[in-house]
């Protein structure tokens, strides 16, 4: 009896654990599935994924390549002189200004070439005004006076001419030998250049009044003609026809400007970091980076400076042959600074700037195949720009047909 009734608990038991564990394992195996109704849809869908490297890049045909005259060159790294941009000013050289003045009272006359007007080119030697010589008995004493001053400034200034003449040879003496410099040899030529037109005038003045004297000893006065000392133009004429001047009365103003003079105001902070010896570039405030600037070379000239605006005074000669420069005009001059860096450079004509103002060139990345690579220009010196941020030295990138590139991957040309 007890036998039974342990059996009995036994299947019991083991009839229960059979159902625990069938039970388990049909919640396993039959797991609910959500719905696919539920499942929210796909806001986009990417019908082809582009990677990075594959972003502005162009593929050219080798015909495309020859129509648009693609041309290539490696990224440089050269020793580039530093350049700072300046406000300059056009003025007259020293000495370029001649003021005539008569040489004894009279009264003016029209030449026979016709009355002359401020602002007409003349020749050295052309007539400006006739004078007519007022010769009275203290007219006379007056011009014997100064025909003896006339000698005198003109044997001052043979004296000084002498003088000049002999610090100019030895400065360029000295530097031939490599004990001396540039700046000296200019100063005393242009010292020696002064004194040359002081005498020349002085000289003029001279044979004006000998001419005046021995027509009044012969008891002629024959008009006198007030002639241009050298070519210019005229730039006053403060007398006219029919008046009577006093001795040393000014006529007219002749300035030379077929070679100027660039002012350039320079901040005195920055007077230490110019490279004084080099010449500047020269060019209109209008002039587009990458266009051809005019040389000019520095001078020495009396010192000037602003204390209101803490500058000090530069200037640079230059050529102005056609005349087409205007005292006190306004240009950009590029000066040179004293040091020099190992930059990155490439040609001007190898970037491109997009609508927002942004910097780009062109990398050849394959054959046929570039890709447009952001740059960052530090500065411009002639027809290349240095870069401060840029590809590596070496890479070759596109220096010609760059516009055409550009406008081919944006759409604007086929």
């Amino acid at each position: 009896m007890k036998y039974l009734h342990w059996l009995s608990s036994v299947l019991f038991a083991l009839v229960l654990v059979g159902g625990v564990g069938t039970g388990a394992w049909w919640l396993v195996t039959h797991k609910p599935v959500p719905s696919t109704s539920s499942k929210p849809s796909a806001g986009a869908s990417v019908g082809k994924v582009v990677k990075e490297e594959d972003l502005n890049t162009i593929t050219l045909t080798e015909e495309a390549e020859k129509r648009i005259g693609v041309a290539v060159a490696p990224v440089e790294k050269k020793s580039v002189r530093r350049v700072r941009v300046y406000g300059g000013e056009v003025t007259i050289p020293v000495g370029r200004s001649i003021l005539v003045a008569a040489p004894l009272g009279g009264v003016l006359k029209t030449p026979p070439g016709g009355e002359r007007k401020a602002g007409q080119p003349v020749k050295a030697g052309e007539t400006v005004f006739q004078l007519t010589p007022l010769l009275t008995p203290d007219g006379r004493a007056t011009l014997s006076a100064s025909l003896a001053d006339a000698e005198g400034q003109v044997n001052n200034a043979k004296t000084q001419v002498d003088l000049t003449r002999i610090a100019l040879d030895r400065a360029t003496r000295v530097l031939k030998q490599g004990a001396g410099s540039q700046r000296q040899v200019d100063e005393a030529q242009a010292a020696f250049d002064l004194a040359t037109k002081t005498l020349d005038a002085a000289t003029a003045r001279q044979a004006i009044l000998k001419k005046v004297v021995g027509s009044a000893e012969a008891g002629t006065t024959a008009p006198i003609a007030i002639d241009a000392p050298a070519d210019g133009i005229l730039r006053t004429v403060s007398a006219l026809p029919g008046q009577t001047v006093p001795t040393g009365a000014a006529l007219f103003e002749v300035i030379d400007i077929s070679t100027v003079w660039v002012r350039v105001p320079l901040p005195v902070g920055d007077l230490d970091s110019i490279d004084h010896s080099e010449p500047a570039l020269v060019g209109k405030l209008s002039t587009p980076p990458g266009a051809r600037l005019t040389p000019a070379r520095p001078v020495v000239a009396p010192p000037s400076a602003n204390p209101l605006s803490a500058t000090v005074d530069l200037f640079y000669e230059m050529a102005n042959p056609d005349r087409k420069l205007i005292p006190g005009e306004r240009l950009g001059v590029t000066v040179p600074l004293a040091d020099a860096r190992e930059s990155q450079t490439v040609p001007w004509s190898a970037l491109v700037f997009d609508i927002h103002g942004g910097t780009w060139l062109y990398e050849q990345i394959g054959p046929h195949r570039y890709r447009r690579e952001r740059v960052v220009v530090s500065y411009t010196i002639g027809s290349e720009a240095v870069l401060a941020r840029g590809p590596s030295v070496g890479t070759r990138i596109v220096t010609a047909g760059v516009q055409e590139l550009f406008g081919a991957e944006t759409g604007f040309i086929k």
